[in-house]
C-alpha cells in the first residue's frame, strides 16, 4: 500500500523520471571520477576538489532518493474522470488580473511539480489553493503581500 500518494501529471512524471537518470549517470561517472581525481592529488586532508567533490556526491545521492521516493508514491492524474468546468490539479487554467488586465495562462500542479518559469503553479500556493475548486466566470480574491489581487479565470483546459 502506498503511503500519500502524490498526484502528478504525465509530464511531470517523465520530467523526474529524466532527472532521475541524468543523476545516476552523472553520479555513477562524472563525481565518481572526479573523486578519483582529487584522490590523485594526495593528502585528502587539505584536498578542496575531494571536499566539494564528496560534498556534489552527497547533494546529488540525496536528490537522487528525493526523487526515487515520489517516483514510487506517484500517481497519475487522470483527466478523463474530471469535470472539465472545475479547476481540479492538472488543469491549465486562463485568469486575468483584474487590477492590470494582465492574462495569464497556468498549469495547477503538485508542490513536486512547481516552476514559476514554466507558470506551472503549485496548488498549495495562495492562487493554487485559491483556483481549486471554482468554476468557469468566477473571480477569486488572494492575499498578497502587496494587498489583495483579484483574478477572473478566463477558461479552464484539461
Amino acid at each position: 500500500m502506498k503511503k500519500d500518494v502524490i498526484y502528478l501529471t504525465k509530464e511531470g512524471y517523465e520530467s523526474l523520471k529524466r532527472e532521475l537518470d541524468e543523476l545516476k549517470k552523472k553520479f555513477m561517472y562524472e563525481v565518481a571520477q572526479k573523486i578519483k581525481d582529487a584522490r590523485e592529488l594526495g593528502d585528502l586532508a587539505e584536498n578542496s576538489e575531494y571536499e566539494e567533490a564528496k560534498n556534489e556526491q552527497g547533494r546529488i545521492g540525496s536528490r537522487i532518493r528525493e526523487i526515487e521516493e515520489i517516483l514510487s508514491r506517484a500517481e497519475l492524474i487522470d483527466v478523463s474522470n474530471m469535470d472539465s468546468n472545475v479547476i481540479n490539479l492538472g488543469n491549465k487554467v486562463l485568469i486575468r488580473d483584474l487590477s492590470s488586465g494582465e492574462e495569464m495562462e497556468i498549469t495547477i500542479v503538485n508542490p513536486q511539480e512547481a516552476d514559476i518559469f514554466e507558470r506551472k503553479i503549485s496548488v498549495d500556493s495562495p492562487l493554487g489553493r485559491a483556483l481549486l475548486g471554482r468554476r468557469l466566470g468566477e473571480t477569486i480574491r488572494i492575499r498578497a503581500p502587496k494587498g489583495v489581487q483579484r483574478f477572473q479565470i478566463l477558461g479552464i483546459k484539461m
